[in-house]
């Protein structure tokens, strides 16, 4: 296992930083001068994306990681005296089914990446993003977390409870130097988001960007959180929804078909 970084100022931890939205933050994070942690739990992709931060001049240490194992977060936690930003963004979808046939499972498995992870990483990090005098925590929740649709509703529970947390703890700490930020993308079309939720189901998958000309990238939405991490100290963006411009809400898209 790859050893974590020593104490310094400006670290920025990332979560589900082997792909996606989290990969493509650990990127630009770390162009914008934060020295990046990347987190998750296949070793090799962080490993390499680390040397590829690394060799563009940039700073990054992979460390591996399951956000759901509170032992191995808090193991974790002990590498750090200040962390200047955590960025929440480990999670995902599985199935599309309704509420009635739903499998408890999924729904278990949603519930425990996307909001207990994110619990895990909140509170072992949280007295190390005070001490730095100036930190952010950043909840990737959803845009299923602020409006359901069919076939949703385990997904959609998820990241109302991600948002619901950011939320309350926005209120629970105000005062103390610790901004706390939601950043709620639309469609966004990675390769493996959909890929995931169909059980690897390739046709499924491409039925949910089908006639969309230009959803969201995974580096529009890091584009946002890095954003939104490098306003001034006293400025905090307590939510922002972003969706590509052919998705008016979850279930109304233009479609070229």
């Amino acid at each position: 296992m790859a050893t974590a970084p020593s104490a310094a100022s400006r670290i920025a931890v990332v979560t589900g930083a082997s792909s996606g939205i989290g990969a493509a933050t650990a990127r630009q994070l770390a162009a914008a001068g934060y020295r990046v942690v990347l987190t998750a739990r296949r070793e090799d992709r962080i490993e390499a994306l680390a040397k590829e931060i690394n060799e563009a001049g940039h700073q990054a240490t992979a460390y591996p990681l399951d956000v759901t194992d509170r032992a191995a977060v808090d193991e974790f936690a002990t590498a750090f005296k200040t962390v200047a930003v955590l960025v929440n963004n480990a999670g995902g979808a599985l199935g599309a089914d309704p509420v009635a046939t739903g499998d408890p499972a999924d729904w278990r498995t949603m519930y425990e990446t996307n909001v207990i992870g994110t619990l895990n990483l909140t509170q072992a990090l949280l007295p190390r993003l005070e001490a730095s005098g100036d930190g952010t925590v950043v909840v990737v929740s959803s845009t299923a977390g602020h409006g359901t649709y069919e076939g949703g509703a385990g997904y959609v529970a998820a990241k109302h409870g991600a948002h619901v947390l950011a939320e309350t703890l926005r209120l629970e700490i105000v005062g103390k130097p610790v901004r706390v930020i939601e950043v709620a993308p639309g469609m966004v079309k990675t390769d493996e988001f959909a890929l995931t939720r169909f059980g690897g189901d390739e046709e499924k998958a491409a039925k949910v960007y089908q006639g969309v000309a230009e959803p969201l990238t995974a580096e529009d939405v890091a584009d946002t959180i890095t954003w939104t991490v490098t306003r001034p100290s006293h400025v905090n963006i307590d939510l922002l929804v972003v969706r590509p411009r052919a998705q008016a809400s979850n279930s109304k898209v233009h479609r070229d078909l």
